[in-house]
């Protein structure tokens, strides 16, 4: 199939592929589908790659296995898979000879036609993205694309696309730490310590995200409640900002930045949206079939996004049908009066604190732990050990027995603390350690590396034994 706009683009220009991930694996094959030449530095080979990798091979892509700094970079364009850093060695000697550093979101945020919506943040970027789509989706106008960091891979769409479509998109730190075709609709969900793993500090980390808003940016939402994006979004003068609380008045907002044009506050149950004209309902809170505050946030920043954009009518219809994203607080089952919930998204203390808090007044054993992203656990401990309803904490992982001594610390009055290395046994533990009435909820407060591909693999391995039980 031709792609003309990317390659057009591309200018019969060779292309390097840093990683064959989810994102670069089709845009490989677009590529070598329309003549440009192609190699492909990643860590594996093309045999550990797979059969769509060996095809590749086979048609002319050059694979070469790449060492920790990517040395020896052949292409005069350069496609990063978000989790390579930019500062690789080998990188920075490439664009120093006058490489192009671009990635497939890069890429299409600069080529396609589409109206752009894009959400980053530290937690609810998946759910608040997809309400997005599906509240533009419900309004009826142009075809609705939804992709970044969840769904298909859209670069390779830039063909179909149009100015009447809409294009909805996930945005990582990973992925926008180069970005500088922002899209026009931008939101920040909020910022918390995450990936610091990856990242040098909170700084570089904050700094990614904010490549967020750019010169093509109209409008930014986020969250008047959280201290970074409410100090970052005053200073944002050129765009019509949109902030967003669950817990402050509208005055309260317009107070703390005046540069602020509309508030979304919860008042008398209803979303309620508060500009220079007066203040109207948007949506009632009752009608949000998800559980959790942090939900109604997310609802918050999804029409945030798309005010004035769809007719109103769209929220409710969105907010009675949407029963949640899968493994964000997804009920699983319930066996002899326990019910089981998958919440393998919760990838950091603040994802669990939230979803614990969704949880209040339920009765839970909940599962914690994962691979170490050098985060704080603290403000774990506390909310576990302040919940009220938790009776067994089983933990796993690597970071199961730091997550141990966060909930030691806070209190000698903390839940029975379980100990099992391997995920099967702690869903095993789990499920012996619950009792009619009970929810077992799998909230690992930490990322999946050090089992699994990723959180969507562990959830989908939580709900497999929990089905087998």
């Amino acid at each position: 199939m031709k792609n003309s706009k990317l390659i057009e683009y591309i200018g019969g220009r060779k292309c390097a592929i840093l990683g064959l991930g989810v994102s670069n694996l089709p845009l490989a094959q677009r590529l070598r589908e329309n003549g440009v030449s192609v190699s492909v530095l990643d860590k594996k080979s093309p045999e550990e790659l797979g059969d769509t990798a060996m095809s590749l091979h086979e048609r002319g892509v050059n694979f070469s296995v790449a060492d920790g700094e990517f040395s020896g970079i052949d292409g005069e364009v350069i496609f990063r898979s978000p989790g390579i850093r930019p500062d690789k060695k080998g990188i920075e000697q490439a664009v120093s000879r006058g490489a192009e550093l671009t990635s497939e979101m890069e890429l299409f945020l600069k080529l396609t036609p589409a109206v752009t919506y894009a959400v980053t943040g530290s937690d609810g970027k998946t759910t608040t993205t997809t309400l997005t789509g599906k509240f533009l989706e419900a309004d009826g106008k142009g075809s609705v694309y939804v992709g970044g960091n969840i769904g298909k891979p859209l670069l390779c769409e830039c063909e179909k696309m149009t100015a009447d479509d809409r294009a909805v998109l996930e945005l990582s730190s990973f992925q926008l730490m180069t970005v500088t075709d922002a899209p026009r609709y931008a939101a920040i969900t909020n910022i918390s310590p995450n990936h610091l793993d990856w990242h040098r500090d909170m700084g570089e980390y904050f700094d990614a995200k904010k490549n967020i808003v750019g010169k093509n940016t109209e409008r930014l939402v986020t969250n008047a409640d959280n201290a970074a994006t409410l100090e970052f979004a005053c200073g944002c003068t050129d765009v019509r900002l949109v902030l967003f609380s669950s817990t402050k008045t509208a005055a309260e907002i317009f107070s703390l930045c005046p540069s602020c044009n509309t508030a979304l506050t919860v008042d008398d149950g209803y979303i309620t949206a508060t500009d220079k004209t007066g203040s109207r309902r948007i949506l009632n809170t009752a009608d949000i079939r998800v559980p959790g505050r942090h939900n109604v946030e997310n609802f918050m920043t999804a029409i945030g996004l798309t005010l004035g954009e769809v007719q109103e009518s769209v929220y409710k219809k969105v907010a009675c049908e949407f029963l949640g994203v899968e493994h964000r607080l997804e009920f699983v089952r319930e066996l002899d009066g326990v019910k089981y919930y998958n919440s393998s998204i919760d990838s950091s203390p603040t994802r669990t604190s939230a979803a614990l808090s969704a949880m209040a007044g339920k009765s839970l054993v909940i599962i914690c732990g994962g691979y170490d992203k050098n985060l704080d656990y603290a403000p774990l401990g506390e909310a576990i050990c302040t919940h009220g309803g938790i009776k067994t904490v089983v933990l796993t992982g690597a970071t199961g027995e730091k997550i141990g001594r966060a909930i030691e610390n806070y209190s000698a009055e903390h839940p029975r603390l379980i100990y099992q290395k391997e995920f099967f046994s702690a869903v095993r533990t789990a499920k012996d350690s619950a009792t009619e009435g009970d929810s077992v909820v799998l909230t690992p407060a930490s990322a999946s590396f050090d089992a699994f591909k990723n959180f969507d693999e562990r959830g989908k391995t939580f709900k497999r034994i929990v089905e087998e039980f």
